[in-house]
């Protein structure tokens, strides 16, 4: 597993990257208020679990993820200004205020 602490603004934030099998990764970027995640784990049930949480699919780094746009959010991401497509960085800035 590897991770990296993100810095926007003064928050941390923490990128995941874990093998699940060769050339298989599931990567996440947290913080305290939400996360973005890879197309492994499910956008629906972070909407039940009333998350506020945004979906990237194509990436296979967490330097990805960062290069990448939304393609899936959940009700309270979109509470907090985040839109479809909004790029990565624009996402994390929201969710370091």
């Amino acid at each position: 597993m590897i991770t990296k602490e993100i810095k926007i603004k003064d928050t941390i934030f923490k990128g995941i990257e874990l093998e699940l099998s060769k050339g298989t990764k599931l990567l996440a970027i947290t913080g305290d208020k939400g996360y973005i995640m890879c197309g492994y784990l499910n956008i629906n049930t972070a909407q039940k679990r009333n998350d506020v949480a945004c979906m990237v699919t194509g990436v296979k780094t967490i330097e990805d993820i960062l290069n990448s746009n939304v393609v899936a959010i959940t009700a309270k991401a979109q509470e907090l200004g985040i839109s479809m497509n909004m790029p990565v960085k624009e996402v994390l800035e929201i969710l370091a205020e």
